[in-house]
């Protein structure tokens, strides 16, 4: 009887976990919140700060990733409403208080914009050319367009000779350059 008593305490106790597990797996990824974000883009290519105060290329930055600075909103604004606190950098009170300041007169909602600077992601750098780069890349690594002693240095195939591309290499078989019968004397003497 002490079996049935330990399998079913051992069996409920492997329950538990799956369950949790399984509200674990059901749950988003963890939001971050907007002093997170804050916290983050203030340290954002400054290594000396300590989280507590952004400054405003930090904040455009900010903006320009979360993708909130548009035709609506321009980091010329941005600089006017930033420069209205007298300080190179700002706490999150204050930011707080640009914010506000800057969706009251240009008339867009502040809980959008927090929501869009909140979920814009971790402080990076973002490439907004790649796509064209790689057509002029694929351009101007096309072996078959290539002329003069350029095109010497690739086979047929596309693939570089390597040294032997590069260099004049002498032909020590005993034929002067430009001979056309190499090696057919052997064969149509047999």
């Amino acid at each position: 009887m002490s079996d049935t008593a330990e399998n079913g305490s051992s069996a409920a106790a492997t329950e538990a976990p799956a369950a949790e597990l399984a509200e674990l797996a059901l749950e988003e990824t963890p939001k971050v919140t907007f002093s997170d974000q804050f916290k983050a883009f203030s340290k954002f290519g400054d290594t000396k700060s300590d989280g507590k105060l952004i400054t405003l290329s930090q904040s455009d930055k900010w903006m320009k990733q979360a993708k909130v600075i548009d035709k609506q909103i321009t980091t010329t604004d941005t600089g006017i409403h930033f420069k209205k606190f007298k300080a190179m950098k700002i706490s999150l009170p204050d930011y707080n208080k640009f914010l506000d300041d800057l969706a009251k007169t240009k008339k867009v909602e502040l809980a959008t914009i927090k929501q869009k600077m909140a979920g814009c992601g971790a402080p990076g750098v973002i490439s907004a050319s790649a796509g064209k780069a790689a057509a002029t890349v694929d351009r101007l690594t096309d072996t078959s367009k290539y002329t003069g002693s350029h095109k010497e240095r690739f086979d047929a195939t596309g693939k570089g000779k390597g040294i032997a591309g590069r260099r004049n290499l002498v032909d020590d078989s005993g034929y002067v350059s430009g001979y056309q019968h190499k090696d057919t004397y052997d064969a149509a003497q047999k």
